[in-house]
């Protein structure tokens, strides 16, 4: 396999500062992205202990669509990266991969919205505390209407990062939490001259923030001259069904991981539940905590999707290489850290939520105080697994990671979760100690599929006469 001559294999120290200026201000966006989700609990939680456990019941099934419809859609990075990585000129193939995700952005979103509603359902039949539906259900009816203009978001976040140009999706969002914090204030609480709508009002937030977080990338994409010389608003009536189906391939995959990890998160919010109000809320707290850690290697797990692409469309076997690993490293060495500070500073940490002293909390405090012993446990391997996925979506590899996922989290994860949490004193820290099982089982086998990349031949792209339209 002839490595093309376009993209010459930087040395080890420059892939490094290459994939540090990639993931940098990825992360930095994720860790931002979670800043607003953060607003959101933290006025919400100031309505009490119920309005914060139906408001997470709405988002365990919410944010799971929204994470699986826009893992969908990202499938247009690795898809773009390797054109670039063949041809840095592929101006057209970029254009119309871009065009089409928005197009399934769409698609997607609409279908996504009519699934949200399921949630109420699946509180009922899971035998949720019923005086929380009352909250949910208005709650859901407004926040479901922020799912496309979120979806069409993300492409266009995608888009700007695989251009090279990661620091505008991380200055957007930052505007993002002070509109979202602006809204909240008002809406929520009746503020600034606005009726006060509690849960309904931060729906009404998440609306307003989604839409001018939209019109900032479309505006940015516009105004700056690389971006905008693609055109990827042009005759965006004109579909490509190929570059559609290319699309939806490598995506569906990716989506059915993201829903068998995050599904089984937001299935683990529902054992809780069954637990009581003040553990679900407890749970809350200790995983918005290690989520918040998650979004470094997550950042990382991004841009190596977008660096191992560049290499993958450029056949370069030692680029590939040094990309994959050089990640692996940033993504194993920070989440060692945050893992530290949960284990030396909890309560510092839970105080970023609520106010730790307070009596109403006590309950709250202390289920989350054991929850994040475990939350320390995983950072490690939820790092590995994490940008191990993103290493081999750069080869467009997302079968069998999505296979390995479904393995891993559903029949490790969940089934050592019900065994602990149900039948044996453990409860809640049962269910904790289930995730860590199956973030466990994902990273190992996921790391081992990595390593033998080349034996498996995921390392060679087939030329593009040789490609089966999918």
């Amino acid at each position: 396999m002839e490595k093309t001559a376009h993209l010459e294999t930087p040395s080890w120290r420059s892939e490094s500062w290459q994939t540090f200026l990639l993931a940098g201000p990825l992360a930095l966006a994720n860790l931002l992205q979670m800043a607003t989700y953060a607003v959101d609990i933290i006025f919400i939680a100031r309505l009490g202990e119920q309005e914060l456990a139906a408001s997470q019941l709405v988002m365990a099934i919410f944010g799971l669509i929204v994470w699986s419809l826009a893992s969908l859609t990202a499938a247009v990075a690795p898809v773009v990266s390797a054109e670039l990585g063949a041809n840095p000129n592929a101006v057209r193939p970029v254009r119309r991969a871009v065009r089409m995700a928005l197009w399934l952005a769409v698609i997607s979103g609409a279908g996504g919205m009519a699934l949200a509603f399921f949630t109420i359902p699946i509180m009922r039949a899971t035998g949720q505390d019923p005086a929380l539906i009352p909250l949910a259900l208005p709650y859901l009816a407004m926040i479901v209407f922020s799912l496309i203009p979120m979806i069409l978001t993300n492409v266009l976040r995608t888009y700007v990062s695989t251009l090279g140009r990661p620091i505008f999706a991380t200055a957007i969002i930052f505007a993002g939490i002070f509109v979202n914090a602006l809204g909240n204030y008002a809406l929520i609480f009746g503020n600034l001259g606005m009726p006060r709508l509690e849960l309904v009002g931060a729906g009404i937030a998440t609306i307003i923030t989604t839409c001018v977080t939209l019109l900032a990338y479309i505006v940015v994409i516009r105004l700056d001259r690389n971006l905008h010389r693609y055109r990827i608003f042009g005759r965006w009536w004109r579909p490509d069904w190929e570059k559609f189906k290319e699309i939806v391939r490598i995506g569906v995959p990716i989506a059915l991981t993201v829903i068998a990890e995050a599904g089984i998160f937001g299935a683990a919010a529902f054992l809780m539940g069954t637990f009581g109000a003040s553990a679900l809320a407890g749970h809350t707290i200790a995983l918005q905590l290690a989520a918040l850690a998650f979004q470094i290697p997550f950042g990382v797990g991004q841009a190596v999707t977008i660096r191992v692409g560049y290499f993958y469309g450029a056949r370069d076997l030692q680029g590939i290489k040094q990309a994959g690993w050089v990640a692996m490293a940033m993504g194993a060495g920070f989440m060692t850290m945050t893992a530290a500070a949960m284990i030396a500073t909890p309560l510092l940490l839970i105080s970023i939520y609520v106010d730790v002293d307070a009596a109403k909390n006590a309950a709250m405090v202390g289920f989350a105080m054991q929850f994040l012993i475990w939350a320390a446990a995983f950072q490690l391997v939820d790092g590995i697994q994490a940008v191990s996925l993103g290493a081999l979506r750069g080869m467009q590899d997302t079968r069998v990671p999505m296979w390995i996922a479904t393995f891993s989290y559903w029949v490790m994860g969940i089934g050592v979760a019900i065994l602990l949490g149900f039948y044996t004193p453990l409860q809640g820290v049962g269910v904790w100690i289930g995730l860590a099982t199956g973030l466990f089982f994902a990273a190992f086998l996921l790391t081992w599929r990595w390593i033998a990349r080349d034996r498996l031949g995921l390392s060679y792209r087939p030329e593009k006469s040789a490609v089966i339209a999918p």
